[in-house]
């Protein structure tokens, strides 16, 4: 026997139940909106796509270099910034579709989130006091999606729906 008196918005779950399942729909949407905007930033950005100059992915990197954590990485992407440019920013594009529309979200998330730990370990770094850097929340943020997935409102659960179909399961 019941004794709460909440709404109850999905069947016998309530408003908490129904909020609960949605949780990650907004950070979704925040995380892949934001990584095709950088993706997309980088890429329509004629200075960024350089070897040298003001705002180029060369100077960056080379600003960057010795406070990072791991200059080798640095170094590495030295070797060709403007391929490392093109990766980081298709990177970026291909997560955030992914993420937005909940196609292969966990391994979207995991590209995220890699990404954003490469650029923490590098570009951030230095920020002191940590907490002024901003990949390391966005590495955090990652982590719910790449347990989690997509299972609402996304491809992935679409196509799980779909599987379950066919196969007569109904959970």
């Amino acid at each position: 026997m019941r004794t709460d008196t909440r709404p109850h918005f999905d069947g016998d779950r309530n408003w908490r139940d129904t909020a609960t399942r949605h949780a990650l729909v907004p950070l979704r949407v925040f995380l892949g909106v934001t990584f095709i905007y950088a993706g997309l930033d980088k890429l329509t950005d004629s200075a960024f796509m350089k070897d040298s100059g003001a705002g180029s992915i060369g100077e960056m990197m080379r600003a960057v270099r010795d406070s990072s954590a791991i200059p080798a990485m640095v170094d590495m992407a030295l070797e060709s910034p403007v391929a490392f440019g093109y990766a980081i920013a298709l990177g970026e594009l291909a997560v955030g579709i992914g993420t937005l529309l909940g196609l292969l979200t966990r391994l979207a998330a995991l590209g995220g989130a890699l990404i954003s730990l490469s650029l923490w370990l590098t570009v951030s770094w230095a920020a002191d006091p940590y907490y002024y850097g901003n990949d390391l929340p966005y590495l955090m943020a990652w982590i719910p999606l790449v347990l989690a997935g997509a299972p609402l409102l996304s491809v992935d659960a679409a196509l799980r729906a779909r599987r379950r179909r066919r196969t007569g399961e109904y959970r």
